[in-house]
């Protein structure tokens, strides 16, 4: 029986060796190639086409959901696996969204991995059960019970990662140099952001983007 070839799309060369040789270790599964950014991804899918993508969100210039959306237009038959540190209440479901098939946390045991693996190859979609039941609470028909206090469905994917950033206290060089963009276009971010969740300026901004990722962490 031939092995389940996988492509692993991660920016740090060291989390994309370790995760080629436990990926090896597990029967049945090689790994195809190696990418380290969205360009690099497409070109290796042109030329060998995987039978499953395992990628992180954060990656120079554009990012994993970007990937997610690219590859649901021009290759849907092969599933996406996303490994990220992000928050997953807030990731996952925009990852299902665009047409991702698992999220798995990086901090995860390898286990959950190589579960959520075998989970999508055999038709399913695999996360956590902490997304699972937020999922449900959302789908609540009981108005203010979703958890979120402020209109974060309004923000763009990128939006949403320069928040989480900024609720880091990451500064803006930082943050620009993490995502692969200038300085300039990260302040348009901000406006942007303040603009679409009513803040008056950029200091209720950053405070908010700190407390919600202090409530992140300690719901989890």
């Amino acid at each position: 029986m031939q092995a389940t070839s996988v492509l692993i799309v991660d920016d740090h060369p060291l989390m994309r060796e370790g995760l080629c040789r436990w990926i090896a270790a597990e029967p049945g599964i090689r790994v195809a190639g190696k990418a380290g950014s969205v360009q690099e991804a497409l070109s290796f899918v042109e030329s060998e086409t995987p039978d499953l993508i395992i990628t992180d969100l954060s990656l120079p210039g554009r990012n994993g959901l970007e990937l997610i959306k690219d590859m649901a237009v021009a290759h849907p038959e092969i599933p996406i696996i996303v490994l990220s540190m992000h928050d997953e209440l807030v990731y996952a479901e925009r990852v299902l969204r665009a047409g991702g098939r698992g999220y798995v946390m990086k901090d995860a045991p390898l286990e959950r991995l190589i579960e959520a693996i075998h989970t999508v190859l055999d038709g399913g979609i695999f996360a956590s059960q902490t997304v699972t039941s937020h999922f449900l609470k959302a789908l609540s028909p009981v108005k203010g019970k979703s958890g979120l206090s402020f209109p974060l469905e309004r923000l763009t994917d990128r939006e949403i990662e320069v928040f989480e950033l900024i609720g880091r206290a990451k500064g803006s060089h930082e943050i620009a140099a993490q995502l692969g963009i200038s300085v300039r276009t990260l302040d348009a971010h901000r406006t942007h952001i303040r603009q679409k969740l009513g803040h008056a300026d950029s200091s209720e901004l950053t405070r908010h983007a700190i407390r919600w990722v202090e409530v992140g962490m300690i719901g989890r």
